[in-house]
């Protein structure tokens, strides 16, 4: 029956993505007598935590009953108060918890200090799944940087777009409604120049969310030179999505200016042979909270990330069409790799299928 009901947790967590950035995704489901009695999720960053949303969902006294929750509760002060203290005043007989908190700074205190206050605490029940729902706060967390994706549509034949640059659509619309999902889950959202120029996308996340409670995400846009046309789709809505543009020192110096008067944040940083420090952008990313990138970009920048060992994950939609064509283009460029043992692997491998398209997403682990 715990596999049953961290099961139910599990699905209340999900529902706070998009929302509670950069704090982990925590369900949490109150049983007393065989019976769901109260359950709660995260919804928001700044908002009380799972347990507390689901003591006050409670119908009937918590005392003597099992919290089941995603993630070990918090034992320090933040925006809110510890979560144990509450679990010890409302006298549950017994916690039963996911995974334990990945930060090596607080994991397993609040286990100790639960069951030295007499309450039964159970430990990884359905763990890997736990874990794997919070993988961006996990390594964010843990590395101290940020957790980053590839996402690309590519033919049978590897192509992202036909040799005119044409790629509108690749997938199907099942496809293109789940990328809006996976923009969900990720705090901002980054293009090359290029992509911006050849196919002036607006990277907004569109979901039917409660815009009051939903964290802004960020469209991120490298541009060494400032070449970005004024009236890019990407520089609109910005109530909605906020665009950073990371420039450098060859910038257009009156475009600089205009952007500025439009509201758009505009940084400049280092090049790093003859490209964008790819570094610099991220460290400056992690100083605005900003957990996780999914990059949808071209073959050049992804190549880059990869190159630099950046990328943590990709999420590769294939459909069954061939554009063919030398100069078509390819979701990863640059320079290449001279042998193959010298390769990016990803050994996680999952795939999903959206009527005939099918969706590989890759993990390093």
């Amino acid at each position: 029956m715990d596999e049953f009901f961290m099961k139910k947790a599990l699905e209340l967590a999900r529902k706070g993505e998009g929302y509670v950035n950069p704090n982990p995704l925590v369900g949490a489901v109150i049983v007393k007598d065989g019976e769901i009695i109260g359950q709660g999720y995260h919804e928001f960053f700044g908002g009380n935590h799972a347990e507390i949303n689901a003591i006050n969902s409670s119908i009937k006294s918590t005392e003597g009953a099992t919290i089941y929750v995603t993630l070990e509760p918090c034992c320090h002060y933040g925006k809110t108060p510890p979560c144990i203290e509450a679990i010890i005043k409302n006298k549950f007989k017994r916690v039963v918890v996911g995974t334990l908190d990945q930060n090596p700074l607080v994991s397993g205190k609040s286990i100790k200090i639960l069951r030295e206050s007499g309450i039964e605490v159970k430990v990884g029940v359905l763990e890997k799944e736990c874990i794997r729902l919070n993988e961006i706060f996990n390594f964010y967390i843990k590395e101290n940087r940020l957790f980053i994706a590839l996402k690309w549509a590519i033919t049978l034949d590897g192509k992202i777009a036909t040799k005119e640059f044409k790629s509108k659509w690749i997938t199907n619309r099942k496809s293109r409604e789940f990328v809006h999902s996976l923009r969900n889950k990720y705090s901002s959202i980054m293009v090359g120049i290029n992509t911006v120029l050849k196919d002036n996308p607006d990277l907004r996340c569109r979901l039917n969310k409660n815009k009051e409670l939903e964290r802004k995400h960020f469209r991120i846009v490298l541009d060494s030179k400032l070449r970005i046309p004024l009236d890019s789709e990407i520089l609109k809505n910005q109530n909605e999505s906020r665009t950073l543009i990371f420039t450098t020192n060859k910038k257009d110096k009156i475009k600089n200016e205009k952007l500025k008067d439009k509201g758009i944040e505009v940084i400049e940083v280092n090049l790093d042979e003859g490209k964008i420090n790819i570094n610099q952008v991220l460290e400056c990313l992690k100083e605005k909270n900003i957990d996780s990138v999914l990059i949808e970009g071209g073959g050049n920048l992804n190549f880059t990330f990869l190159e630099n060992k950046k990328v943590n994950k990709i999420y590769a939609f294939v459909a069954p069409k061939v554009f063919g064509g030398k100069n078509a283009i390819t979701p990863v460029e640059g320079e290449g790799i001279r042998n193959v043992l010298d390769a990016f692997e990803f050994p996680e491998v999952n795939l999903k299928n959206f009527d005939k398209d099918i969706l590989i997403e890759c993990s390093l682990s």
